[in-house]
């Protein structure tokens, strides 16, 4: 075990997927796959939402 390397396969591609985007992310013998959404009710911009983030983690320090 102590002469054994873990290699990890950190590189990241994209899957098309017909209902949302994906990512696909192996590391080891592990596959992540991280879809995205998106509400299409919000009325909060992405830059609004990091401001709103950051503030709050400011506050908690």
């Amino acid at each position: 075990m102590g002469s054994e390397k873990i290699k990890e396969d950190t590189t990241t591609t994209a899957v098309p997927a017909k209902d949302a985007p994906a990512q696909v992310k192996k590391i080891g013998r592990t596959t992540y796959i991280v879809r995205v959404h998106f509400s299409k009710t919000s009325k909060e911009t992405m830059s609004d939402k990091i401001k709103r983030m950051l503030k709050n983690e400011i506050r908690q320090m």
